[in-house]
């Protein structure tokens, strides 16, 4: 350290120990004086309670300074006792104020009783919802995909897990051609650009689709009479909307990528209402007297005769203008169409 620089430092240290150094400076004084003259002892004496005097000042303002720094310190941990108090408390309501908004966020959830899902997130639900399920509910136009997709891979979980499996169909009256016709025009009708094969539908090609979901339903029943309880009802109402419901979802789509599909969970609300609403729609809907089926004959793969005596007996017969052509058509849609984007009369799943 400089010369300068300690100077300074002895400057600051005389100026906080004012007292202290007053003190030393009598007693080196008085001693200086005490050799040097003895005759001053009066002097002397006398002073001497005045250095004592400077060093009691000394002592106690250096209490007086340790009692404010404790006080100072005291408050200090009082302040930080009490911050953190605070912040506790802070801690506590922010807890509980998140422990709020996941309770609110849970009851929102559940009150999301319907999310929506488009292309290939629908198959994935509608994948799901085969899945481990023991029934399965349509309403909806022609049922292809119900026909080609739903039926035998449900049925193929029932077989191998050894399970009923129940389900009702609510389908088009494929002896009204006018309602089939309607059907086919209102499908026309949302066609959407040139190549969109929903410019082909016909009456008549809606009637096939609808006489081979029958007809699968029927085979079906035959080959696993005791695991299938199969029953199909016939609707003369039109409408874009198909429903499909098993133990877990019920799912709504119309015709078209465009248009989201409705996903509704069970135990979530309208589950049960629109189960209730289905089950009341299929009983006022003309039933199919499908338990004649196990009375004719179906061969692993039916012949034409086969198929319009099995149509004569559950007393809907094919129409006069349906040659064997068409019978031929109905039976390789019925079983032999494994193709899981099966276009029926001009959709995928009709």
């Amino acid at each position: 350290m400089s010369f300068p620089a300690r100077i300074v430092a002895a400057a600051v240290w005389i100026k906080s120990n004012f007292e202290s150094a007053i003190a030393i400076v009598l007693a080196v004084t008085l001693s200086v004086l005490g050799l040097v003259d003895p005759t001053r002892q009066e002097l002397l004496t006398k002073v001497i309670p005045l250095t004592l005097g400077v060093i009691a000042f000394a002592v106690l303002r250096d209490r007086w300074r340790q009692e404010a720094m404790n006080a100072q310190v005291r408050q200090s941990l009082t302040d930080i006792a009490h911050t953190l108090d605070e912040l506790n408390d802070r801690r506590d309501r922010a807890s509980a104020i998140d422990e709020l908004l996941t309770s609110t966020q849970r009851t929102l959830d559940s009150l999301s009783a319907v999310r929506f899902a488009k292309g290939d997130e629908v198959s994935d639900v509608l994948a799901q919802a085969r899945t481990e399920t023991d029934r399965w509910i349509f309403k909806g136009g022609t049922g292809a995909h119900t026909r080609v997709v739903t039926l035998p891979d449900c049925l193929h979980r029932a077989h191998r897990n050894r399970r009923e499996l129940l389900v009702r169909l609510e389908i088009l009256d494929p002896t009204d051609r006018d309602l089939c016709s309607r059907y086919a025009a209102l499908y026309r009708s949302l066609a959407e650009g040139a190549d969109d094969d929903a410019r082909t539908w016909t009456a008549k090609g809606t009637q096939i689709e609808v006489y081979a979901t029958i007809a699968a339903a029927c085979w079906h029943k035959q080959r696993l009479p005791q695991l299938l309880d199969i029953q199909i009802g016939l609707t003369s109402s039109v409408s874009l909307f198909r429903w499909d419901l098993s133990t877990r979802f019920l799912i709504v789509t119309q015709r078209g990528p465009r248009f989201p599909a409705m996903i509704i969970e069970r135990d979530r609300p309208y589950y049960d209402s629109w189960n209730i609403e289905l089950r009341t729609s299929f009983a006022e809907s003309r039933p199919v007297a499908i338990d004649r089926a196990t009375s004719v004959r179906l061969d692993d793969e039916p012949t034409v005769e086969q198929v319009r005596d099995l149509f004569d007996t559950l007393g809907m017969g094919l129409p006069g203008d349906f040659d064997d052509a068409d019978v031929t058509d109905i039976i390789t849609k019925a079983l032999q169409d494994h193709d899981r984007a099966v276009r029926g009369a001009g959709d995928t799943a009709a």
